[in-house]
C-alpha cells in the first residue's frame, strides 16, 4: 500500500477518534484570539493571519482544501490557480444547476435555464464534490475528517455559516481544530456593523497569503476595487436634489404565498451601502432590515429605479414588466418608464463574491443612465469577467449566460 495511502488512513483513524472525543464534552480551546497549536518552525510551514487576527499555521506544501463559502473562496482559488486542491465543499449552491419559467399576462413563459455559480461553471468538477455541510445545519465533522484534509477554509457570513456570534459557528471552529487541522477563517462583510467592500478585499489577500499567491491575489482585489472606484467618480459630485431613488426588490414567490409583493433591502445592508455610497442615488426603502412589504407599500414607495435581485429564485425585468401577479403594481414609476434592472443569478446571495462589481455597474446604469452612457453592460460584462477569471471571449459570454445576464444584450433603456 503506498505510504500516502496508509498515511491518510492513520490520519483519517485519528482524526475520527478525536471527533469522538468531542462530542462526549471535551470540546478543544476556541476562537477568543487565541492562535492554534502551531506546526514545525520549518519550511515547512506559513504563518497565515485570519479575519479573526489569529495566526494559523499552515503548510508550504498544500494538496488537500475543504471549504465552506457560497463561492468567494472557490472563486479566488480558481483565479489563484488552486481550485483543484478543493477535496470538500460547504455549500450545495456550488453544485447546482438552477432553472427557472415565468409566466406572463399574454400566456406565453420566460424559460431560464442552466443558472450557476461562475466558480461552478469554470471548474465542473466541483459539482461531484463530498459536501461537509448545508446551509442552517451543521457540519458533519465525519465527512470533513474522512477528506483528510491538509487545511479547512470557512468564510463566515455565508449562507451556511451566518455570524461569528452563534455559538454553532463558534463550535465549528473549535471542532475542526481540535481535529488537529489548521483553520483559517475568513470574515464577509455581514459580520461587520456597517457594510465595506475593503473586507472582500482582505479576504482575498488572506487567500493570496494561504496559497503564497499575495502578488496575484492583490491584483485581483485591486481590479475590483478600481471598477467601483470609477462609479464613484462620475456620480460623487450629484446634488442631492438630483439623485434618483432606487429600490432593490426581491420579487420572491415566499413572499407573495404570505400575501405580500416581495421584499426590500434596506439602509443597513451592503445593497444599499452600493446605492448610497458608491453609486451616490438614494434607497427609496428608508427603514432598516430586509422586510416583505405589500404591494400597496410598493405603490407608496414608487422608486424611480427598481433593481431585482436574487429572492427565492432568479428575477429578470420582465418578470416586473408582464407577470400576472405584478399587474397590481403596472403604475409604479419605475414600470411605466421601464427603468426596472436585473443583478446577476447569486445563488446562495448571503454575502457578495468576486462579482459585486456587476451589482455596482447595474445600478449606476440604472440611477443614471446618461452619466453611463458609454457603459455597453453587455460588454462591460464579458471584459469583467475576461479580466477577473483569465477566460477567453466565448467563456465570458457562458459566463453571462450561466448568470442570466443577457437580458442586457436586448435593447432596452438601462442596458448600453
Amino acid at each position: 500500500m503506498p505510504v500516502r495511502e496508509v498515511s491518510r488512513r492513520v490520519g483519517t483513524a485519528l482524526l475520527l477518534a478525536a471527533l469522538l472525543v468531542l462530542s462526549a464534552g471535551c470540546v478543544g480551546a476556541g476562537q477568543g484570539g487565541t492562535a492554534p497549536e502551531p506546526g514545525p518552525n520549518d519550511n515547512g510551514y506559513r504563518t497565515v493571519v485570519d479575519s479573526r487576527g489569529v495566526a494559523v499555521e499552515v503548510p508550504m506544501n498544500i494538496e488537500r482544501v475543504v471549504t465552506v463559502s457560497d463561492g468567494l473562496i472557490e472563486s479566488t482559488m480558481f483565479v489563484l490557480g488552486e481550485d483543484e486542491k478543493i477535496v470538500g465543499v460547504g455549500s450545495s449552491c456550488l453544485q447546482r444547476v438552477f432553472n427557472y419559467t415565468y409566466p406572463t399576462v399574454s400566456g406565453e413563459a420566460y424559460e431560464y435555464r442552466d443558472g450557476m455559480n461562475p466558480v461552478t461553471y469554470l471548474n465542473p468538477g466541483i459539482r461531484d464534490l463530498p459536501r461537509v455541510a448545508e446551509s442552517g445545519a451543521a457540519v458533519n465533522y465525519e465527512t470533513l475528517a474522512g477528506l483528510d484534509p491538509d487545511l479547512v477554509i470557512l468564510r463566515v457570513g455565508s449562507c451556511t455559516l451566518r455570524s461569528m456570534e452563534d455559538e454553532g459557528v463558534q463550535k465549528t471552529i473549535r471542532t475542526v481544530e481540535a481535529l488537529g487541522i489548521p483553520v483559517v477563517v475568513l470574515k464577509a462583510h455581514p459580520c461587520f456593523d456597517e457594510p465595506d467592500l475593503s473586507t472582500i478585499s482582505d479576504e482575498i489577500r488572506i487567500l493570496g497569503s494561504v496559497f503564497g499567491k499575495e502578488e496575484r491575489a492583490g491584483n485581483l482585489a485591486d481590479y475590483l476595487e478600481s471598477r467601483t472606484q470609477m462609479v464613484i467618480e462620475r456620480t460623487k459630485d450629484i446634488p442631492d436634489a438630483e439623485k434618483p431613488t432606487v429600490l432593490i426588490f426581491g420579487a420572491s414567490p415566499t413572499s407573495r404565498k404570505a400575501g405580500g409583493a416581495g421584499n426590500v433591502k434596506g439602509t443597513n445592508t451592503v445593497e444599499s451601502y452600493f446605492i448610497e455610497e458608491i453609486v451616490h442615488a438614494k434607497n427609496a426603502y428608508r427603514n432598516a432590515g430586509s422586510p416583505t412589504i405589500s404591494a400597496e407599500q410598493l405603490l407608496a414607495l414608487d422608486p424611480d429605479v427598481i433593481v431585482l435581485g436574487t429572492s427565492n429564485g432568479y428575477h429578470p425585468p420582465e418578470e416586473l414588466y408582464s407577470a400576472p401577479y405584478y399587474q397590481s403594481v403596472a403604475e409604479l414609476s419605475a414600470i411605466k418608464d421601464r427603468r426596472v434592472s436585473s443583478f446577476p443569478w447569486e445563488p446562495c446571495n448571503c454575502a457578495k463574491r468576486l462579482e459585486y462589481p456587476i451589482d455596482v455597474m447595474v445600478i449606476a446604469k440604472a440611477a443614471y443612465p446618461e452619466r453611463f452612457a458609454d457603459v455597453d453592460l453587455a460588454e462591460w460584462l464579458l471584459e469583467f469577467y475576461e479580466n477577473v477569471y483569465g477566460v477567453d471571449r466565448a467563456t465570458a459570454e457562458s459566463l453571462r449566460s450561466a448568470q442570466w445576464m443577457d437580458w442586457c444584450v436586448m435593447e432596452c433603456p438601462t442596458c448600453g
